[in-house]
């Protein structure tokens, strides 16, 4: 009997350790997760406040302000529908133009504002993330089929 009681401590131990590390594994994807979010769903309150998220969108044109220090600088990032006013401490990507698509990540603060830690220019003519793409394509509809768009 006791060599029954000793095997089974020993799969109820093994049990319990896949469970813990199955544990582990989940929150550690959880913590990494980060939804995309245009600025739309920010105005329309979408978008959580608490949690970290990309913010994805062209750089409106015009509203590139760099700080006296030259290394946080503040612009707006839309969709056509709304805009969001980002902040940055950092050195911005060499790609990184007004009117150009961008993807910043960060966290929405109380003020409104989009606080970026890492902002992302599109690098490369031929991939575009799937989302990007999508709010890309939706700005330039929109501009084409606006009141004062050119024909």
């Amino acid at each position: 009997m006791r060599a029954r009681h000793r095997r089974f401590a020993f799969i109820a131990l093994g049990i319990a350790s896949v469970a813990l590390a199955c544990a582990f594994v989940l929150d550690a994807f959880r913590a990494n997760v980060m939804f995309f979010v245009s600025p739309s769903q920010i105005v329309s309150h979408e978008a959580a406040r608490t949690q970290r998220f990309r913010l994805g969108g062209l750089v409106e044109r015009g509203s590139l302000v760099r700080d006296r220090d030259g290394r946080a600088v503040r612009f707006v990032v839309t969709d056509a529908r709304a805009s969001v006013e980002v902040t940055y401490a950092g050195a911005l990507p060499d790609l990184f133009r007004e009117g150009s698509g961008v993807v910043a990540q960060g966290t929405l603060g109380a003020d409104g504002r989009f606080h970026a830690d890492e902002v992302l220019a599109k690098h490369d003519e031929n991939y575009t993330p799937p989302q990007l793409e999508r709010a890309l394509r939706e700005v330039r509809a929109t501009a084409d089929t606006s009141p004062g768009a050119r024909r």
